[in-house]
């Protein structure tokens, strides 16, 4: 079973949310695209990923970074972006 990223300090889920916002794609578009790659991935894991409220697994983080076109950095970056 491979391991789940915690998302402690971290706010994973709001940077994929917020980087998936910035590039134009829903959740339901972004799901497609990953289950396209053969990462087992559902809406609602998606949602409960970006509430913080489901962990993710490093081969999920690595194809929504891939799908999304964005670096690990910007997935990991402390969330400046909250008011």
């Amino acid at each position: 079973m491979e391991q789940k990223i915690k998302q402690v300090g971290i706010d994973i889920g709001g940077n994929i949310r917020r980087i998936r916002l910035q590039k134009g794609y829903g959740q339901t578009e972004l799901v497609r695209m990953l289950q396209l790659k053969n990462i087992d991935m559902t809406r609602e894991s998606l949602v409960k990923i970006e509430r913080g409220i489901q962990h993710i697994t490093g081969t999920q983080l690595r194809g929504i970074r891939d799908c999304l076109n964005t670096t690990y950095d910007e997935l990991l970056s402390e969330s400046f972006h909250k008011k």
